[in-house]
């Protein structure tokens, strides 16, 4: 299965947890594309059977900056993935309230709009509680990978 990841960060937290899931899914097997300033051409041209998002929140709930190209590509040029299998990691603070882990809820909102399926309940890794989200996110990347090989 081939699977493209995409990751919004400010800081460099979420691709570094988006880079670990890469290591993890290719030591199960699985055939991986990610990059972090990739276009929406760059993806379609990979053509993904399945979609992982890894996104921190900014400001009051937003996406990143260097997320929101794709995002809006993906909105505005919906590609034809009905159906296919996805997944969102979210990362933020929560101690923000009801802005936390606004990004990931982006992501899923598109997600459903574009007609990707949900396999897991999306990740929420809290920044007031983890020093190593990279490391917090494993079990459920395990439970993806048991997932996606159903």
């Amino acid at each position: 299965m081939k699977i493209a990841i995409i990751s919004g960060s400010v800081y460099g937290t979420a691709e570094e947890v988006a880079h670990h899931a890469q290591q993890l899914l290719q030591a199960a097997g699985f055939e991986t594309w990610y990059q972090p300033r990739g276009t929406l051409a760059d993806l379609q041209e990979w053509a993904p059977e399945m979609v992982l998002a890894v996104t921190s929140t900014t400001g009051m709930g937003e996406l990143p900056e260097n997320l929101q190209p794709l995002y809006y590509a993906l909105r505005d040029q919906p590609p034809t993935w009905y159906g296919l299998p996805g997944a969102v990691i979210a990362l933020g603070d929560s101690s923000y309230g009801d802005t936390y882990c606004g990004g990931g809820e982006q992501v899923r909102e598109l997600f459903a709009e574009l007609g990707i399926r949900e396999v897991l309940p999306m990740l929420r890794l809290d920044a007031s509680e983890s020093v190593t989200p990279e490391l917090d996110a494993e079990p459920w990347i395990a439970e993806l990978v048991t997932v996606l090989r159903g």
